[in-house]
């Protein structure tokens, strides 16, 4: 099976939602942090593959100061699991409380980055989606066995974070994540994944999903309409009247140049 961690990056390296950005609420002491992209797990990947990676995320979530409420909106397809853990972790860290907003789409590790969160308030046509761990190597029989075994781990401590945000079991939580299963924002309130539902619609998620095996289709961005194809106007044909015209204005402009090179 190809890398399909690498294949989100690939398909979203040029995507026109991407944006990481730390804005101050201009009347209040709130803080605005926008996780519009998907997560990598270091600077050097975010200059290769495009990405937020988490040093950049903890580094911004410790400069905002530690009475001030985070907002995190959040529109992401997902990306490494490790770097979600510590940007998840850095939101638990945070003294002022943390708010998550999804905005678009939280899918894969964007998911439990909003677990972190107080409340969680989704967009109207919001999608929340959950699924088991992937990876890619290469190796001997043993070596994958022991790839598998940490997935394994990987899945229980997943499973264990949404149960413990939603209060659902272990085993249903587990059976969600293997059936790869995609949530409306009604379904995630009802499941509890979410604490409300926002009076505004769900902003164009504009990713490639095609890395996920049942993603649904979701809005794209409203392209901008065709400009108008203008009209070709026919080329005169030449009448001997006209060509006379022609030559004479030629002859004109030719003796008003030779008389400003004397100048």
């Amino acid at each position: 099976m190809k890398n399909r961690l690498n294949k989100l990056y690939a398909d979203n390296r040029k995507a026109s939602a991407r944006k990481f950005e730390v804005v101050a609420k201009a009347d209040s002491t709130d803080v605005e942090i926008f996780l519009y992209d998907h997560i990598v797990s270091s600077e050097d990947e975010a200059e290769w593959w495009g990405g937020v990676a988490p040093e950049s995320f903890v580094k911004a979530v410790y400069g905002v100061d530690k009475d001030a409420k985070i907002h995190l909106r959040i529109n992401s397809p997902g990306g490494s699991v490790f770097a979600a853990r510590a940007m998840e972790q850095a939101l638990r860290d945070h003294k002022g409380g943390v708010i998550v907003h999804i905005d678009g789409l939280a899918a894969s590790a964007a998911t439990f980055i909003a677990m972190a969160g107080e409340e969680v308030i989704m967009a109207k046509g919001a999608m929340f989606m959950i699924h088991k761990a992937w990876t890619g190597m290469w190796g001997n029989a043993n070596d994958l066995r022991k790839e598998a075994d940490l997935l394994d781990k990987i899945d229980g401590t997943l499973a264990q974070t949404y149960a413990d945000k939603t209060g659902k079991g272990l085993e249903q939580v587990s059976s969600w994540m293997a059936d790869e299963t995609w949530f409306t924002a009604a379904e995630a309130l009802e499941h509890g994944f979410a604490t409300s539902i926002a009076d505004s619609d769900a902003k164009a998620s504009a990713w490639n999903l095609s890395a996920y095996a049942n993603a649904p289709k979701l809005p794209e961005a409203q392209a901008p309409a065709p400009k108008p194809v203008p009209t070709p106007v026919p080329t005169p044909v030449p009448t001997p009247e006209s060509k006379t015209i022609t030559e004479d204005h030629q002859a004109r402009l030719s003796q008003r140049l030779a008389f400003l090179s004397r100048i």
